[in-house]
């Protein structure tokens, strides 16, 4: 060669970068991904190779561990294998298709059942030696399984080709089970050993596996142990990506922004502790502290407070609101609903005036003049404190200094409208608060870019709360109780799921026995109250709330029943969150097992807010010792909100619990916060650590993260930017 050089091959990149990605391909490069197949895996959601990969079983059947079928257990799950001796297809019924497959081995006969399933009668043959795992029971004298997972085996009964643990990915129409592992057989084999985006400092630390490892073991384990350990992994990196995404976004999105260092003890913070109508709780002092430090300091706050129902949110709110006069500057107040606006408005309106604080309301039901009056005073810095709804968001609200945001009820606002408010001030500390518990862990995880303050107990402890599920035909129970109140001077709510009879309630909270109670009726409040009006409650004044109302009929429903015109209020759960009436004692929820169980806890917050005791009646067509029923007992067995957030998480994915599959969030596919709280503690640590390091993930070390946050959650925050 010219010059004396010799040729030196160098690869642009080695094997396993390469490898790394081409998980951003599409989907149709695996192979046996095209065509009719390809569109089926695609409405999985499963766009790219990477979404395959993280595409994780749902379950595993442990086929390693096989019982005879007469040492099977009747009443648990069983894994067996056995010879088919034979097949009956039955149809009792129009549409109704009943496959039996009579399954046999040494020890004894087990007949395996399926519904509405006839082709199975086609793709199993007399002779196939088959694996069924399942919940074993008895009658008609044999063991029986109730539409068990099947798998024709091959090498015969004394084949070992079923001694393992077979993954059960999700799948859906076009997609069956075996094809599914093919697919993530084939993705796992052309870019399965991938680089590791984590630190290898960190992943020692923990004693994780190594991510080709870890996508390996969670598809293909050796073990059911193995498996879980690999889902450890996979559950670790992804809330330690998601949890660097929200930190560094909120420093990109504050870069060069001047934070405001407000005054934290000056003379309006002092009037205000004087105005307050009692004295502050130790824990109430504590979220103080916290707030006031962040408020003046000079970075922008960015805090969450959670606090139980009556835990007195608003009072510490007060304080930061008091601190924002002492500045000089502006406090806009957003609460989700009108009724709630004009409420705090009507409440601490006069709290604020003791304290020279001024303030100002601004909803949707506000006169044109009357707006444009007050926004003329918020544009020249005249009004300290304005309570609105998203009314605050529209483009005539323009704020002279706005350098406190305080958002109510917070996760019930779509992302974008926070950060909508949260941008007419892009220096403006936020102050979020939420009276729906919600478990520490998700609280990390969720709310990673978020500090977290928490208040547990009411400063003032009210008359208590007595909580009893009833069936349909003890309903006389909690009308009599509503009679009395009514009587005693009182007043009452009812709680429907549905606005109306055209309802289809699919808008009510995921609970997990809804295919269960969904041949019920459920009650809609428009009818409700027109049948309760003529029945059980005639005589009294009943009228109807509901969220389809505009803001003035809302206003002046809320009105009449604050002020007692009403006995008998109506309603959906717009009445769920923050609505104050001291003088209603009875609550009776229809339908409440179609709820979660943190909005059972907000409504029944509703009553026992006086002197006198609250009485809530839950009415539940489920039968005793059902899940509906257990979780309901529940609300009757405590009244501790975080412990009730716990069980709720349990039962129910976060993204429910909170309310983002219907307003907007990230969400979380592969961790369990309930299993791995460790792992939400230790992620939610070192991403705070390394976004203090290096805000931007610029560093070399961190340069992988930062490609895999941007993989996972960039999509998801472009579309929060284009809103």
């Amino acid at each position: 060669m010219p010059g004396g050089h010799s040729n030196i091959a160098v690869s642009d990149a080695s094997a396993r970068v390469l490898r790394t990605c081409a998980l951003s391909d599409d989907v149709g490069r695996l192979r046996y991904v095209s065509g009719k197949r390809q569109q089926a895996v695609e409405r999985l959601g499963l766009h790219r190779v990477r979404d395959v990969l993280l595409h994780l079983p749902h379950r595993y059947l442990d086929f390693s561990n096989v019982t005879s079928i007469g040492f099977a257990t009747v009443g648990e799950d069983a894994t067996v294998v056995g010879t088919v001796d034979k097949i009956l297809l039955k149809t009792p019924r129009p549409r109704m298709n009943i496959v039996e497959l009579y399954v046999l081995d040494d020890t004894g006969v087990l007949c395996a059942t399926f519904f509405r399933q006839p082709w199975i009668a086609e793709q199993v043959h007399q002779g196939d030696v088959v694996a069924l795992s399942g919940t074993v029971t008895f009658s008609y004298g044999f063991k029986q399984m109730k539409a068990p997972f099947y798998e024709v085996v091959s090498g015969g009964v004394d084949g070992t080709s079923y001694a393992r643990v077979l993954p059960v990915h999700p799948v859906g129409e076009g997609v069956t089970a075996s094809w599914m592992r093919r697919i993530v057989a084939a993705a796992l084999a052309d870019a399965g050993d991938v680089c590791d985006p984590v630190p290898a400092a960190l992943v020692a630390k923990h004693g994780l596996m190594s991510l080709a490892r870890a996508l390996r073991e969670v598809h293909f384990p050796s073990s059911l142990k193995s498996a879980e350990q690999a889902r450890r992994r996979l559950a670790y990196d992804e809330l330690l990506t998601l949890q660097l995404a929200l930190l560094t976004r909120q420093d990109v999105e504050r870069a060069g922004v001047r934070p405001y260092v407000h005054v934290t003890a000056g003379p309006h913070v002092q009037a205000m502790y004087a105005a307050l109508p009692f004295a502050l709780t130790e824990e109430q002092q504590d979220a103080v502290r916290d707030i006031l430090t962040d408020m003046g300091s000079a970075r922008v706050m960015n805090r969450l407070l959670l606090g139980d129902v009556g835990t007195g949110k608003t009072a510490v709110a007060l304080v930061a609101v008091a601190a924002v006069a002492d500045t000089g500057t502006q406090t806009a107040f957003m609460a989700p609903t009108s009724v709630l606006a004009r409420q705090y408005a009507s409440n601490l309106g006069h709290i604020l005036d003791a304290a020279g604080v001024s303030w100002a309301l601004v909803t949707g039901s506000t006169s044109a003049g009357e707006r444009a009056k007050t926004a003329r005073r918020i544009a020249a810095g005249e009004v300290c404190c304005v309570f609105g709804t998203t009314a605050l968001l529209s483009d005539d609200m323009a704020f002279a200094h706005l350098s406190l945001v305080v958002v109510d009820e917070q996760h019930r606002f779509g992302v974008n409208q926070r950060r909508a408010l949260r941008q007419k001030g892009a220096a403006a500390d936020s102050l979020t608060m939420s009276a729906t518990p919600i478990p520490r862990t998700l609280a990390l995880s969720i709310y990673g870019d978020l500090s977290c303050s928490r208040i547990r107990h009411r400063p003032v402890p009210g008359a208590g709360i007595t909580t009893k599920v009833v069936p349909p035909e003890s309903l006389d129970l909690a009308y009599g109780a509503i009679r009395d109140a009514v009587a005693a001077g009182h007043q009452a709510y009812v709680i429907c799921p549905l606005v109306d009879e055209q309802d289809d309630g699919s808008e009510l909270d995921d609970v997990p026995d809804r295919a269960q109670s969904g041949a019920k009726r459920l009650h809609a409040a428009t009818t409700t109250v027109q049948e309760l009006g003529r029945g059980a409650l005639r005589g009294m004044s009943v009228d109807v709330l509901t969220g389809r109302m505009t803001s003035e009929q809302k206003d002046a429903v809320m009105e009449r029943f604050g002020d007692g015109t009403i006995d008998v209020l109506v309603s959906t759960t717009v009445v769920e969150v923050g609505v104050d009436v001291p003088n209603a004692t009875v609550m009776l929820v229809f339908d409440a097992d179609r709820f979660g169980l943190a909005t059972l806890h907000q409504l029944r917050g509703r009553v026992g807010r006086g002197k006198d005791a609250g009485m809530v009646y839950l009415e539940c067509a489920a039968k005793p010792g059902t899940p509906a029923r257990r979780r309901l007992s529940a609300l009757e067995a405590t009244s501790d909100g975080f412990e009730l957030a716990d069980l709720d998480l349990e039962l129910r994915h976060e993204g429910e619990v909170l309310g983002y599959r219907q307003h907007g969030g990230v969400s979380l596919r592969v961790c369990d916060l309930k299993a791995d709280a460790d792992l939400v503690e230790a992620a939610h640590q070192e991403a705070r650590k390394i976004a203090d390091e290096d805000p931007t993930l610029g560093h070399p070390l961190h340069a992988p993260l930062a490609a895999e946050c941007v993989e996972r959650y960039g999509a998801y925050f472009e579309e929060v930017e284009r809103a």
